[in-house]
C-alpha cells in the first residue's frame, strides 16, 4: 500500500509516516517546506520520500498527487493556531489552507479513486454542555474561525468521496511541535505559580497512538467519522497539569514538584478571554471505534508517561 501524507513536518504527519515504515507501507511525506522540515530524531521520517505541496494550489496538488498516484491519503496538513485565526489578514489564509486546501485534496482523491483520511477537530461543535460528542451528530455550530475551517474541511471531504475516514480529535501533544505539555514544561522551569482553567473538559491525543489507529483505519474500508482520543476518562486542563508535574517529578525532575510551583484552578472567566472562543465541552465519544473493531487508544496517563520520557531528556 502507498500512502501519501500531508503535513509531515507537523506533530502527527511525523508520527503517521513512522508508522507505515513500521508496517512495511510505502510513505511518501510532503508539506510547505522544499525539503523535509521537521525534527532530525533519527526515525525514518527524515530519510523517507518527500515531496513539496502547497495544498492551496489546486495545480500543485493535482499534480502531486496523480505522479504519487497513492492508495490514500492521510491530510494531516492544518491552520492549527486557534487565536491567530481571528485576526482580519489571517481569515482568507485560514479558509484557504483548511477549507479549499482540503478540497483540492478531496478532488485528487476522487480523480485517483483513492482513500482520504481527514483529520478534524471537536471545534465543529459548539463546545457547551456536558454530553459527549458524538460522530455522527451533524448538529455543527463552530465557535470560531478555525472551528468553522475544519468544518467546511469536512464537509469538502464527505461531500466530495465516499471512500474517507474523518477523525476528529482534542489536545493533541506528540514530538515535533509544539503543544500544551511542553508549553507547561517551560512555564513551570521559570515560575513558582500558574493558573490553570479547570472549567474546560476533554481528553488528550497522542499522535504516537493515534497514528497506529489511523494506519489501522486505512487497511479497511470501515468509512465514515470518528472520534479517537486516549482513554482514561473526561478531565480538566488543570487536571492534564497536576499530571504532568506529577510524572515529571516521578521522573527525577524535581523542579516541578510542588515546593517548587504552585497550581492554582480557575475558571475560564477568571483566567481571561483568549481572542478565540475556546469549548468547554471536548468531550469526544469513542464507542464507535470498538463497534467498528477498532483497538481504542491507550490510557492518556500512559501516554504522557512515554512521552515524558522521551521529550524530558532530550529538550528540557
Amino acid at each position: 500500500m502507498k500512502v501519501l501524507v500531508t503535513g509531515v513536518a507537523g506533530q502527527l504527519g511525523h508520527d503517521v509516516m513512522n508508522e507505515l515504515a513500521k508496517r512495511g507501507y510505502e510513505g511518501i511525506g510532503s508539506d510547505i517546506a522544499d525539503s523535509y522540515s521537521g525534527i532530525q530524531d533519527g526515525t525514518p521520517v527524515a530519510t523517507m520520500p518527500y515531496v513539496q505541496m502547497d495544498i492551496t494550489d489546486k495545480a500543485s496538488v493535482e499534480k502531486v498527487l496523480t505522479e504519487a498516484n497513492a492508495d490514500v491519503v492521510i491530510h494531516c496538513a492544518a491552520w492549527t493556531a486557534v487565536d491567530l485565526a481571528e485576526d482580519e489578514d489571517k481569515k482568507d489564509k485560514v479558509h484557504a489552507v483548511n477549507a479549499e486546501g482540503t478540497q483540492n485534496i478531496a478532488a485528487g482523491c476522487k480523480k485517483l479513486d483513492s482513500k482520504m483520511g481527514y483529520i478534524s477537530t471537536d471545534y465543529v461543535f459548539n463546545g457547551q454542555g456536558e454530553e459527549p460528542w458524538q460522530p455522527d451528530c451533524k448538529d455543527y455550530q463552530p465557535l470560531n474561525v478555525y472551528g468553522q475551517s475544519k468544518l467546511d474541511g469536512e464537509l469538502a471531504v464527505s461531500r466530495t468521496l465516499d471512500k474517507y475516514f474523518i477523525v476528529r480529535i482534542a489536545w493533541v501533544f506528540g514530538k515535533n511541535g509544539n503543544n500544551f505539555i511542553k508549553t507547561m514544561l517551560k512555564v513551570g522551569k521559570n515560575h513558582d505559580k500558574l493558573r490553570v482553567v479547570n472549567d474546560q473538559i476533554g481528553t488528550p491525543t497522542y499522535t504516537f497512538d493515534l497514528a497506529r489507529l489511523l494506519v489501522d483505519m486505512i487497511e479497511t474500508d470501515k468509512y465514515g467519522y470518528y472520534h479517537a482520543t486516549n482513554e482514561g476518562g473526561y478531565i480538566s486542563w488543570y487536571d492534564f497539569t497536576k499530571e504532568i508535574f506529577r510524572q515529571a517529578v516521578a521522573l527525577g525532575h524535581t523542579e516541578y514538584d510542588e515546593d517548587h510551583i504552585t497550581v492554582t484552578p480557575v475558571t475560564t472567566a477568571e483566567y481571561g478571554a483568549s481572542k478565540a472562543a475556546r469549548p468547554f465541552n471536548s468531550r469526544l465519544d469513542k464507542s464507535k471505534l470498538i463497534q467498528a473493531g477498532f483497538t481504542p487508544l491507550p490510557d492518556w496517563k500512559d501516554a504522557l508517561q512515554r512521552y515524558l520520557t522521551e521529550i524530558l531528556n532530550e529538550e528540557f
